[in-house]
């Protein structure tokens, strides 16, 4: 009996190992498909809650959560050495513990704001930092009407049935 709720609990934990990883590789496609001009960085994983796409074709807006084990340095030198070569022209920027950088291309803009995050409690042992990636993407065409009843005279309403 023991052994089979040992061997219960181990296909429920690697079952649910799965799940996650196969939606992270899933959703990675899926942003880098309606990104496909913005790089991200390989090594990142999608924090799947605060993530959000709107729009559809061309016009999409939104805001894609990462955490990199990449070190926020090493973020800064892989987008700024990645975005130009996509199209993507860098407009301002501010650089210190935290880094915030904003991209224009053709009419859509592009912040990326990296934070420092420590991995575990050993991340102060080791030394290693990884970062916190926030990417907000504005179109202005991603939600083409903002009061669809601007026009609207209420005086020549159907009457209600």
């Amino acid at each position: 009996m023991k052994r089979l709720a040992l061997i219960s609990a181990f296909l429920v934990i690697t079952s649910c190992a799965v799940v996650v990883d196969e939606w992270q590789v899933n959703q990675k496609k899926v942003i880098q498909y309606l990104l496909s001009d913005l790089p991200i960085p390989k090594d990142s994983e999608i924090i799947k809650d605060p993530t959000v796409i709107l729009g559809t074709g061309n016009a999409i807006s939104g805001r894609v959560v990462l955490e990199s084990g990449f070190s926020p340095a090493e973020n800064l030198i892989f987008y700024g050495n990645e975005t130009p070569s996509t199209g993507w022209s860098l407009i301002a920027s501010k650089v210190g513990e935290e880094i915030s950088m904003v991209y224009v291309k053709e009419g859509r803009y592009a912040t990326i704001y990296i934070t420092p995050r420590s991995r575990g409690s050993w991340g102060f042992v080791s030394g290693t930092i990884g970062s916190d990636i926030v990417i907000s993407i504005v179109h202005p065409d991603a939600i083409a009407i903002q009061n669809p009843y601007e026009g609207l005279d209420y005086n020549k309403l159907p009457s209600v049935p």
